[in-house]
This record gives structure tokens, C-alpha cells and sequence, in this order.
């Protein structure tokens, strides 16, 4: 018979409180069922653990088994703790990827209602643009993308979050600032462009043509905006992004309607999620639900 975690726990018990009543009545066991443990201990070790049948003193070979026995209920009880933890997601960590504007503007609040329920859930947010979030997923580097899925992969599950429109992001001063109708293509010929990766999802020829002849290109969407400050030319984003603007920048609309940004929730098919990861999916498209409810992110 293998030695079981519930002799050890009749044994630390009785070892500490020096009699069969007192070690059932912690346990919520009988006496008999408690003397019963004990045996099939012993006989399993093959030796005495206690000098009389009295069970008040320890015979050497009972106080290093007693040692042991603490250690091994106590590690025991943790492993079980923090399988609970993990099972129930109060525990574990998720790895999340995300477009820069949806880090700025909407995960600040999920994150912060996540970890005031889950305070031991460890979690890694990552800025990337979506051909990075599909790729990073795909290899297994996140658990979960927030973004846009142009080329659609059926190695990933996709869960529509919101639709927001592009337009045109000016500095304050910039001419296209003034102008008080929604912009055409057209309008931006006249200006430097700076090309970004958000701007992949839009399939306008027109829009495609000014893109692929700007002779600036940079990915990372807070570069960009400083380069738009700064007066080096416009750039064109989705609406999120007002919401990290900042002062000296203004979003201009555009006239093309179709010029949307559709962002999805994304996670492998073939890999099961982890309760944590599970719930923070959840917690993120409900947090869409309530901004959009509220009212309070503008263009979702």
C-alpha cells in the first residue's frame, strides 16, 4: 500500500497533540479511523514511529518522519492551492499583443479591473502592429492579439471587437486643420504623407497610390505622431488613436467611408487556452461593451 497524504495528516496530528481524540477532533475524523491511518503507516514503514501505544512520545525514527511529514502536507496543501488558482484563473500569467492605440485607450481599464480581482495573474502587454500580432501569435510567442487580421489564417480564432473609421492626423497648425468638411484622398497630394502600418487594412487604389510614394515610412505609431508634431507631414490612423493625441495634433475626417478599421480579438484554434487567458478575453470584449455603452471612447 502507498504511503497516502492522509496518514501524514493523522500523523503530524497526533504526533503534535499527543493522543487519538484530540488529532480526530482536528481532523473531523473518528479516533478509530484516525488508529487505523496510523497503522497502515507504521506497517508500511516497517518500524515504530511512537515509543508507547499512549502516542505521547516520539521515537527517533517518528520525529524525523514528523519532519518530513509537515513538510510534505504543507507543499502538498500549495500544490493544490495553486491548481485551484490556475483552475479558477486567480492565478497563472497571460501574454497579450495589441495594436498601440487599443493599449492606450482601452486596455488601461480591462487590465485595471482584471488585476483588482486576480491580483496574482501576471500580465504582459506587448505594442505591435497587426501583421506582427498575427505573426506573433501564430508562433506561439502570445496568447492572445488584439488587432487587425488582413490575412485571414484559419490556424486563428477571430472575434470581431469593434469598427472604427481612418482619418487624417494634422498638427494644430497644419493646413489641412482648417479645412471644415471630410477630407478626399485627393486633399492629401498636396502634402507629405507618412506612411504607417495601420494603413495596410485600407484597399482604396487611390489611398494605396499616395501610400506606396511617401518617402517616409515608420511602424511604431508613437514615432510617427512625433513626426506629425513636429510638422514633417500628416499621417493617416484610425480614429482610436485621438484618444493618445495628445496636444498639437488634431484627427481630420475622411470622406471615404469605407476606410475602416475592423479589429478583432485573435487566438490559436489548435491551442486551448488557459483559464486566466480564457478570462481575460472576456474581460477585454466586455470592456468594449461598456465603453461602447457609455460612450466613452470616441468612434467604437
Amino acid at each position: 500500500m502507498a504511503i497516502k497524504i492522509e496518514m501524514l495528516r493523522c500523523y503530524v496530528a497526533v504526533a503534535e497533540l499527543g493522543n487519538l481524540n484530540d488529532a480526530a477532533s482536528r481532523l473531523g475524523r473518528t479516533p478509530s479511523a484516525v488508529s487505523m491511518s496510523l497503522k497502515q503507516l507504521t506497517d508500511h514503514l516497517g518500524a515504530p514511529l511512537f515509543e508507547s501505544d499512549r502516542k505521547n512520545r516520539l521515537t527517533t525514527l517518528g520525529q524525523l518522519v514528523l519532519a518530513e511529514a509537515r513538510a510534505g502536507t504543507v507543499h502538498y496543501d500549495h500544490c493544490i492551492d495553486s491548481i485551484m488558482k490556475l483552475t479558477q484563473a486567480r492565478s497563472g500569467s497571460v501574454r497579450i499583443g495589441a495594436v498601440p492605440s487599443v493599449t492606450t485607450a482601452i486596455l488601461p481599464d480591462v487590465v485595471q479591473k482584471f488585476l483588482s480581482v486576480r491580483p496574482n495573474v501576471v500580465i504582459q502587454v506587448r505594442d505591435m502592429d497587426s501583421p506582427t500580432v498575427q505573426r506573433e501569435l501564430e508562433m506561439g510567442r502570445i496568447d492572445i492579439g488584439i488587432g487587425s487580421c488582413k490575412r485571414p489564417s484559419g490556424a486563428l480564432r477571430r472575434v470581431s471587437l469593434f469598427s472604427e473609421p481612418f482619418g487624417v492626423i494634422c498638427s494644430v497648425d497644419h493646413p489641412l486643420a482648417k479645412v471644415t468638411k471630410p477630407l478626399a484622398w485627393a486633399d492629401l497630394l498636396a502634402h507629405p504623407v507618412i506612411s504607417n502600418a495601420s494603413g495596410d487594412v485600407i484597399e482604396n487604389d487611390a489611398f494605396r497610390a499616395i501610400d506606396e510614394a511617401a518617402n517616409l515610412r515608420i511602424r511604431n505609431t508613437a514615432s510617427v505622431l512625433g513626426m506629425v508634431r513636429a510638422g514633417v507631414g500628416v499621417t493617416v490612423l484610425p480614429r482610436l488613436a485621438l484618444e493618445g493625441l495628445g496636444p498639437g495634433l488634431l484627427f481630420v475626417p475622411l470622406a471615404d467611408s469605407s476606410a475602416r478599421r475592423h479589429v478583432e480579438i485573435l487566438t490559436r484554434v489548435k491551442s486551448e487556452m488557459s483559464p486566466v487567458a480564457s478570462a481575460f478575453e472576456a474581460a477585454v470584449v466586455d470592456g468594449i461593451a461598456r465603453a461602447r455603452e457609455a460612450g466613452t471612447i470616441a468612434g467604437i
